[in-house]
């Protein structure tokens, strides 16, 4: 993989607001080439929500996101280029099988060589042409998971990644992020269960929920935020 050397990724006091309810508010972090972050949180504090705003899928109602000091609103292109978001759904077409979807992504970044590469990196090859309306649900997240490798991309923004994996594809997962981290790629990841990301960063956003304050290790503090939305993401 070729990633952008000394990459920085940050997001600057950001706050969601989902059906009229604001979900956390002043919320900013940081990440540079090699970084991990683990998000936790219960359900409803808004990690979900979080990696779509990172990954520039749902607009903030406040702040801002910078890749190398760039607002990613002034080339929002560009930013879906670099990163892959792998949230809750699979995303698998029903009669596609796993090597027709694994060349597709491959493609769209010209790399047709990773779509072998990307079904034996989660023993996919004895299912490659099995159409994914047969896949369990462990081997549609395989799948999924295996574009990381398919189409390149120096960020991962991953939501659950393990659900439905066997031990086997979890501690592969675990193998291809820390190699991803050691090329200088990115991983942000929102979890309930142990993974393992040597030296990675812990955000809780409990800490970021209105009428609560950021702990001492938190990477910003709740503020006040006005009552409308702000378009500068």
């Amino acid at each position: 993989m070729n990633h952008e050397s000394l990459a920085r990724f940050e997001a600057e006091d950001l706050t969601c607001v989902r059906g009229g309810r604001r979900v956390f508010t002043g919320l900013s972090l940081s990440l540079g080439s090699g970084g991990a972050l683990l998000l936790h949180g219960p359900n409803g504090t808004g990690k979900s929500s979080l990696l779509r705003i990172l990954a520039g899928l749902l607009r903030p109602a406040g702040g801002r996101l910078l890749w190398n000091g760039t607002a990613v609103r002034d080339d929002p292109e560009s930013h879906r280029a670099r990163l892959h978001y792998v949230g809750h759904l699979d995303s698998l077409k029903p009669l596609m099988t796993p090597a027709e979807t694994l060349t597709f992504f491959a493609a769209t970044r010209a790399k047709p060589a990773n779509a072998a590469a990307a079904l034996a990196a989660f023993d996919l090859a004895d299912l490659a042409d099995l159409p994914g309306r047969y896949l369990s649900a462990g081997q549609k997240r395989r799948t999924a998971l295996s574009r990381l490798i398919a189409s390149p991309a120096p960020l991962w923004l991953l939501d659950e990644p393990t659900v439905t994996l066997d031990v086997e594809s979890t501690a592969q997962l675990e193998r291809l992020m820390a190699a991803h981290r050691a090329e200088g790629g990115m991983v942000i990841v929102a979890t309930h269960t142990g993974i393992a990301l040597e030296g990675a960063e812990r955000l809780d956003l409990r800490a970021f929920q209105v009428g609560r304050r950021a702990t001492p290790d938190s990477p910003g503090q709740v503020a006040a935020t006005p009552d409308f939305e702000d378009e500068t993401w």
